[in-house]
């Protein structure tokens, strides 16, 4: 064909039919491109006449075009009717044709002249096999509707019965939880019913770069990418790995089960539990029920996190070609749908738990210990969960910007990217799987804290102390639902309206969750822990829940004070940058470091001042001393966490914005929509940042609980008093040491796993540039599936290490200090070795998780700043330095940290189970 010959449409369709690849249904990746060379006399119209003919030749399916118009047809709720990269564009936009599935070329074809992109043979990695559903799933599907409507009427009717005969408030408790399950089934709902945009994903992108032959002659290129199901893609790398992962993690607790099992069964009962006539083998069977079942309500506790995320993603993806504001209110919404379940299941689990033993039993002194249990369980898969899913999620990112954005200059989630899907996958699985069952974790361990110091005060005082923070986060649900709902989109979502800073108001909201936290906790005090002998303690305990309050505020706001790029210290760590990469990481460790002042003083002062309110409640022991300090503490922990259902919505919100607005780049929306997705990564960013100060703040109050828990155990079962730690024991000193050094020997060992996985995705993708030069010119597809596999196959391989060093380190230290204690006549030398381990292991992880987490999220937040265009904007010197700290922070903040988080209430709480191997 002459060049300067005009181009038929079905000559074009005939051009594209012989190319030479074939796309089955169960290909789920991405692009199948077409390079034709045709005279600039190809209009609009006749574009779209090629791309229904060929779908038609190729599909059977037939598409007409409009016989009035010749804009491309557009599906309802896609955003096709909007306008694109501002009032006027010249260029025909991306709009869907026909979905990918069922495309089909035929292998049998004859090849054709299409250029270089038949040159090489092309894989298709299939990352779909077939749409998983989990197995509890597939066997309520299999049940009929009314049998099922039968079944879950028995077992509702079953939790109230025994709710109703443990007592009226685990009843309330119970309502209050399946009232908030409704909440989220509509919340799923309404997130669901929003549209994807163009459907699947799938997209026909039709692209002018004119050049000039000669003088009159003038040509266009004109690029076909077929974006097949982006959404998808995400999804099924995140639920095949998640599947893979905890099939992992299963294995290891039901072994680590057979080890309590054994340990219950040859240990010695309390003087508590003879006398409710509990024998050895009834505690070992229900500690062990308990770990399971904290294990598994931990573990869909994170499925739900991700489930959640891989289906809102694209969906704020399609909002955000509207407006701004709606694309917020869909991410804050999914984020609020999964964080309602998460807290709710916490809580109910415990409630149900606590009924149940209290009905067989028939006495409610010693089940908050029993608890225990079901406390190291969650904590258990939270570890690994956070583990692999960090190694998974920061090996992809790493690799993905070193070589795509420093080495190659390409923009972020570009699709020529080999590593992108990965990166995506990893936005899933290790800040919304993980956080779930961090978040799930952390607020059973201080549930059952405070259940356990409540037991203590319940032997004197009424059993409300005991029900107390199981009511207080049944509030947390009825609060953090009224702040959820209180971000709404724009009555004319159809109008793009000027961008308001999603911050300010995702703070809005927060702000109405702590006015209703406040009230709803002065009235669970005024109901709980009113007390005839004490008048005036519940108020004393109402103070303390408004200091935990306020803590959890402040927290915040330091947090967002160090990593959003609207405050000093992240501007002054972008302007760093623009003198090199080491004077960014120098700016950004010292940025970090000086983090840690803040925070600690925020909780030595919640501390002492909860304990003191406490102390001079006026609740007296039977010798007539002040026994309410420690209660006070965990009143302020539970204060602390009472809007812990909001925080987590805001955690959500992160990986959701960043998935959007990497489908919003692969799929090459308009500029505008991605200046949106831009803004609302950044504040997720910012966002997870204040999530994770709020998380190990949360963790420092629950491991002072805790430890207080672990040496009133060690004293019911040596028979003999256990209050103070002596370190100037040598012995003891020595525990100390090893606690600290076991945070940073488990912090470098976390990020180290996070490196060598990211070496091999960087030379992966240094492979497939080299190997496959058109990628660079979209000739050439990547193979994506390759960094998928890689990066899947590591991060569980690698989160073995780190995560035995947790569990296996205090066992083992405990038991060879007794031993030693047994020799030298220190009968308590065990426990007290392990006691200091504790208080050493929780001061240290404390100051290197705020290091980790701020600085990583400053690093992160500088470079967005850049890229906002300061200081030369994106391709400048200063942002490849940017991206550097970004490299660098990305296992700081997303694994070492968040997994310091689950390591020092797991210490608590595997010390509290295993206790009686140390005596």
């Amino acid at each position: 064909m002459h060049k300067n010959e005009r181009v038929p449409s079905q000559v074009l369709v005939d051009c594209a039919c012989v190319c030479k690849c074939k796309v089955k249904k169960t290909h789920s990746l991405y692009s199948v491109a077409f390079l034709i060379k045709t005279d600039a006399t190809v209009r609009k119209r006749e574009i779209f006449r090629f791309v229904c003919l060929w779908t038609e030749k190729s599909s059977g399916r037939k598409l007409e075009p409009n016989s009035d118009s010749s804009r491309e047809p557009t599906r309802p709720g896609s955003g096709g009717d909007l306008p694109q990269g501002g009032e006027y564009n010249p260029y025909p936009v991306a709009r869907r044709v026909n979905s990918i599935h069922s495309i089909m070329m035929d292998d049998d074809m004859e090849s054709g002249t299409l250029g270089s992109y038949q040159d090489r043979p092309r894989t298709f990695p299939n990352m779909r096999s077939k749409a998983y559903t989990p197995l509890i799933f597939r066997i309520l599907l299999g049940i009929n509707v009314r049998v099922l409507f039968i079944l879950l009427f028995l077992g509702f009717g079953a939790i109230f019965y025994m709710g109703a005969s443990t007592s009226p408030i685990i009843v309330f408790v119970i309502s209050i939880c399946i009232l908030s399950f409704l909440v989220s089934i509509y919340l799923t709902k309404w997130v669901l019913a929003k549209d994807e945009g163009p459907p699947e994903m799938v997209q026909v992108i039709v692209g002018f770069g004119a050049h000039r032959i000669g003088e009159d002659e003038q040509f266009s290129q004109i690029a076909f990418w077929i974006n097949c199901e982006i959404s998808d893609a995400i999804r099924d790398g995140a639920e095949g790995f998640i599947r893979t992962q905890y099939g992992s993690i299963s294995k290891m607790a039901m072994l680590l089960a057979l080890v309590i099992l054994c340990i219950y069964l040859f240990r010695s009962t309390t003087p508590q539990q003879e006398s409710s006539g509990m024998g050895r083998s009834t505690s070992a069977y229900i500690t062990v029920a308990a770990f399971l079942l904290g294990a598994l309500c931990s573990g869909i506790a994170g499925y739900i996190g991700m489930w959640v995320s891989v289906r809102a993603n694209v969906r704020v993806s399609s909002a955000a070609r509207r407006s701004a504001r709606e694309a917020l209110q869909v991410a804050t919404r999914a984020g609020g749908l999964s964080a309602i379940t998460v807290v709710g299941m916490a809580v109910i689990g415990i409630a149900v738990l606590y009924a149940t033993f209290y009905v067989w039993l028939g006495v409610d002194s010693p089940v908050p210990l029993l608890l225990v249990g079901y406390g190291f369980g969650a904590s258990f898969v939270a570890l690994f969960a956070q583990l692999g899913g960090g190694i998974y999620t920061k090996a992809a990112d790493v690799g993905a910007d070193l070589v795509g954005k420093v080495e190659q200059g390409i923009p972020e989630d570009d699709p020529r990217n080999p590593a992108v899907i990965a990166d995506l996958v990893g936005d899933n699985v290790g800040d919304c799987a993980a956080r779930g069952a961090d978040l799930f974790e952390s607020i059973a361990a201080e549930i059952i804290s405070a259940m356990i110091l409540g037991g203590t005060m319940a032997q004197r005082y009424p059993s409300g102390f005991i029900l107390f923070p199981l009511v207080v986060h049944s509030f947390d649900l009825v609060v953090s639902s009224v702040g959820i709902f209180s971000i709404r989109g724009t009555r004319e979502s159809g109008v793009m309206a000027p961008m308001e800073d999603p911050m300010t108001i995702l703070q809005k909201g927060y702000s109405v969750t702590i006015v209703l936290a406040v009230l709803a906790f002065g009235l669970s005090t005024r109901w709980l822990l009113y007390v005839e002998q004490a008048p005036s303690a519940w108020f004393n305990f109402a103070l303390c829940g408004l200091v935990g309050i306020i803590t959890a505020y402040i927290f915040v706001w330091i947090t967002k004070y160090y990593t959003d790029y609207k405050h000093e210290p992240v501007r002054i760590l972008a302007l760093s940058s623009s003198t090199g990469h080491g004077t960014n990481i120098i700016a950004g460790v010292s940025l970090g470091l000086e983090s840690t002042a803040l925070p600690v003083l925020v909780i030595s002062v919640s501390i002492v001042s909860a304990f003191w309110l406490g102390h001079t409640s006026g609740l007296l022991d039977e010798t007539g001393n002040p026994t309410g300090g420690l209660f006070g503490t965990a009143v302020a922990t539970m204060g602390m966490l009472s809007t812990a259902a909001y925080i987590l919505t805001m955690d959500m919100f992160g990986p959701i914005a960043d998935n959007a607005g990497g489908i919003v780049e692969m799929s090459q929306q308009p500029e505008s929509v991605r200046e949106i997705t831009d803004v609302l990564d950044a504040v997720g960013n910012t966002t997870k940042a204040t999530t994770k100060g709020f998380a190990i703040g949360s963790a420092a109050l629950a491991s002072f609980l805790l430890f207080s828990a672990y040496m009133d155990e060690v004293s019911t079962f040596a028979h003999e008093p256990f209050k103070q730690v002596d370190i100037a024991i040598p012995e003891v000193f020595v525990g100390g040491l090893l606690g600290s050094m076991l945070i940073f020997v488990f912090s470098a060992w976390a990020c180290a796993a996070v490196g060598r996985t990211a070496q091999e995705v960087v030379n992966e993708v240094r492979r497939q540039f080299i190997e496959r030069p058109g990628i660079m010119d979209y000739k050439e597809k990547p193979d994506y599936g390759r960094c998928v596999a890689i990066v899947a196959s590591a991060s569980l391989r690698e989160m073995i290490k780190p995560g035995a060093l947790a569990i296996i380190s205090p066992i083992v230290i405990g038991f060879l200090f007794r031993i030693l204690g047994y020799y030298t006549g220190h009968p308590l030398l065990g426990a007290k070795v392990v006691a200091a381990l504790l208080m050493f292991a929780t001061v240290s992880g404390i100051l290197m998780a705020l290091f980790l987490n701020t600085a990583g999220g400053a690093w992160d937040n500088a470079k967005k700043y850049i890229e906002t265009g300061a200081l030369g904007g994106k391709g400048s010197d200063a942002h490849k330095a940017a991206v550097t700290g970004d490299t660098v922070g990305d296992p700081f903040k997303d694994t070492a940290g968040p997994s310091l988080h689950v390591l020092i209430k797991m210490l608590s709480t595997i010390t509290l189970v295993m206790a009686p191997i140390f005596l």
